[in-house]
């Protein structure tokens, strides 16, 4: 849902929403935050990326702002860059994995202007997980394909699905 009133970049840095609003071009826009199966999976790839940090050297974050244009700002259910010394209170740089992961009222259709966002950005792995039908995607310009497992080059990871999905 938008409001009604369109905000300057500095209002929306400057307050506090909950749960966080994504920000495009002047509006201030609802997420659909996740019930139990959407929360669970988030923590789930979230906690495997964690436990993997010192041998990928990727830090995994989850629903942290990424200002993907000066004019717009995501949030992802689960974001990952490849410092550890992320001091940034908002990103600005293009974080390495960004990973959406649908909520009931979601549709995949939906999310193609999200991961156009992310992939414009410079973002190089964008990925979308259905906690319902228990399926992945890959985004790439011009591409989403379903995949049965997620992989990065350099470093090298690979998250199982039926893992993840367990």
């Amino acid at each position: 849902m938008q409001t009604e009133e369109m905000v300057s970049v500095r209002e929306y840095l400057s307050t506090s929403y909950r749960p966080d609003c994504d920000y495009v071009d002047g509006a201030v826009l609802e997420r659909n935050v996740g019930e139990w199966d959407h929360a669970r999976l988030q923590a789930r790839v979230a906690m495997y990326l964690l436990n993997r940090e010192r041998q990928t050297g990727i830090y995994a974050a989850t629903e942290q702002r990424v200002q993907v244009k000066p004019n717009r700002f995501r949030i992802p259910d689960i974001c990952a860059v490849a410092s550890s010394g992320q001091e940034e209170p908002v990103l600005t740089t293009p974080p390495f994995i960004c990973i959406e992961i649908l909520s009931r009222d979601d549709r995949l259709s939906e999310m193609q202007e999200r991961v156009q966002d992310y992939l414009d950005f410079g973002v190089p792995y964008v990925w979308i997980l259905d906690p319902k039908s228990r399926l992945a995607w890959q985004c790439r310009p011009g591409e989403m394909r379903q995949v049965g497992e997620l992989r990065t080059e350099n470093p090298a990871i690979l998250v199982p699905l039926e893992e993840i999905f367990a």
